[in-house]
């Protein structure tokens, strides 16, 4: 993963921001925090293929398409405005080859288990959010959810009855291949970042 970003996408990202479609975070942090799922997927082998759940104004998709460039990327929002920009992005970028923008509400979107990696950053409430991303990621495939600072929002229970567990702390991830073992992907540095599950 190059530290450096396309002008290109940084400018995506500030008209996200211009239009509504990203908080008022400046873009380098907003990148940075992007990056979070970038480590977590690197932890896993085989993430052929990325959903991003309510991808809005395409974070953290599109910076998981820049850093992973031989990842499949879909993203996936219900709000025609906001799909509509991010196709217009994807052409911008020249990125048609890999990366699908979908119009669609999750509930009716499948078909199940067809994604190598899920990831969702501020989708929806915790239960529905886990609940979506579970049906659609592939046995066994990391689910990499945003986490808010300080709070620990995910159920025993609900983890249970989904058959998954959490991951996201440095004994639990996997290990990152040798090439990844610098301090940008130590799995300890997800902490108060993002959540990773898998199924059981």
């Amino acid at each position: 993963m190059s530290a450096t970003i396309e002008p290109e996408l940084v400018a995506a990202l500030d008209d996200a921001r211009r239009l509504g479609f990203l908080g008022s975070r400046p873009i380098p942090e907003v990148i940075a925090h992007a990056r979070g799922f970038v480590r977590a997927l690197d932890g896993f082998d085989s993430v052929d293929s990325i959903l991003d759940l309510g991808s809005g104004g395409g974070v953290p998709g599109l910076v998981i398409a820049h850093d992973r460039p031989n990842t499949k990327l879909t993203l996936l929002d219900r709000r025609a405005k906001r799909t509509d920009f991010l196709e217009r992005i994807v052409r911008r970028l020249g990125w048609q080859d890999r990366v699908t923008v979908v119009c669609q509400d999750v509930t009716t979107f499948g078909p199940d288990g067809s994604f190598g990696g899920v990831v969702a950053r501020g989708f929806g409430p915790p239960e529905f959010t886990l609940t979506a991303a579970a049906r659609l990621v592939r046995p066994g495939s990391p689910i990499v959810i945003s986490e808010p600072p300080n709070q620990d929002r995910w159920d025993d229970q609900l983890l249970g009855r989904l058959r998954l567990r959490r991951l996201d702390d440095a004994a639990g991830m996997p290990e990152q291949p040798a090439s990844q073992s610098n301090s940008d992907h130590d799995a300890g540095s997800l902490d108060g970042l993002v959540a990773v599950f898998t199924s059981r």
